[in-house]
């Protein structure tokens, strides 16, 4: 199965009051974790993007199992769960330094079209990514 661990160090700024990385900036680590993914595939959101593709998020889950810290390194990792042509979802995990669990999530998208926003098949706008994307989702 194809995985993707990408290391960053929590800034201050994303922590709220409680000295705690505030909830939201879980999602923005999801962004990093499955931009990572796919370049580890061999293409990127801004091909996408410049393909005239979108892939906007149409359903998000998040279990806080353990608060993230100022200055902790802490590792995202993000595999594919499934993927059907048109829509793919990743799972994530969020560890710490010491393997701890502290946020499990998924991420749900649909590849739209840039202009009208309307769903459409990844082969047909690119072959060699929905390649790239089916052989992943082969691997589970």
């Amino acid at each position: 199965m194809a995985i993707n661990r990408t290391e960053i160090e929590v800034r201050y700024q994303e922590t709220d009051q409680m000295g705690v990385v505030y909830h939201a900036n879980y999602l923005v680590w999801f962004e990093i974790g499955r931009t990572k993914y796919i370049e580890q595939l061999g293409f990127t959101y801004k091909e996408m993007e410049k393909a005239g593709l979108l892939l906007p998020v149409i359903d998000a889950h998040i279990s806080y199992k353990k608060p993230a810290r100022y200055g902790e390194h802490i590792c995202i990792e993000t595999t594919l769960n499934s993927y059907d042509g048109i829509r793919i979802t990743y799972d994530y995990t969020i560890k710490n330094e010491k393997d701890e669990h502290l946020v499990q999530g998924t991420t749900k998208h649909a590849f739209v079209h840039r202009d009208s926003f309307r769903p459409t098949q990844l082969r047909k706008v690119n072959n060699y990514w929905h390649t790239m994307l089916t052989k992943a989702n082969e691997e589970l």
